[in-house]
């Protein structure tokens, strides 16, 4: 008897979910889901969903971060995929070794990306070399589950209320990357939320190691 594979695309842009949802079930034989940031949580408590799929080019970066760490935490048979990856922003940290599948740049046709998941379903990764080998590097040099002595400056600063902004201006760098050195901060403390990381940060700061 055949199988129905789910698949769902977390997106906020109606136009995108409509024409994957018209192409992608006949072309790969799916079931597809369709949902809001907001409520894919509730979608996959109660659909078999085997791949989740995120549209980095309408959501908030923070909150595809947090929704990665659900899927990691609780459903560990998903995994996922990233589409209109930003190539000029550094979001290597939402790459998981265990649960992402692929990543595709902003820049990618649907026909590439189509290609790359018949990869996907015959059990390959389709991860951009140039993203495999920093991530590797980032592992060795940080020994993963190291913060780094910028990354430990910035969750310093949270202490004392600072914003993103505020902390850019004191460390001379854009917000973007402060959203980025706090990101994978979260990552490797197991936090998803400020106010999470600044508890952490206010019993723990002492004992890390750099």
């Amino acid at each position: 008897m055949f199988k129905v594979v789910n698949w769902m695309i977390v997106s906020r842009s109606q136009l995108l979910t409509d024409l994957l949802d018209c192409r992608w079930p006949q072309e790969f034989l799916v079931k597809l889901s369709k949902s809001h940031p907001s409520s894919m949580a509730k979608i996959l408590s109660v659909e078999p969903i085997s791949i989740v799929f995120f549209d980095l080019s309408s959501i908030d970066l923070q909150q595809v971060y947090q929704l990665q760490r659900l899927i990691e935490r609780e459903y560990c048979s998903i995994h996922t995929v990233f589409i209109n990856f930003p190539k000029q922003l550094d979001t290597r940290f939402l790459i998981h070794p265990s649960t992402t599948l692929g990543v595709f740049y902003a820049d990618s046709s649907l026909s590439e990306i189509s290609l790359g998941l018949n990869n996907i379903m015959k059990g390959r990764r389709v991860i951009p070399q140039e993203l495999l080998h920093s991530t590797a590097s980032d592992e060795n040099d940080d020994d993963s589950e190291q913060l780094t002595i910028r990354e430990r400056e910035v969750l310093q600063t949270l202490l004392s209320g600072s914003t993103n902004l505020d902390i850019a201006n004191q460390l001379f760098v854009s917000e973007s990357t402060i959203k980025t050195h706090l990101y994978r901060a979260f990552r490797k403390i197991g936090v998803s939320s400020r106010g999470q990381a600044i508890a952490w940060a206010q019993t723990h700061m002492h004992e890390v190691r750099i």
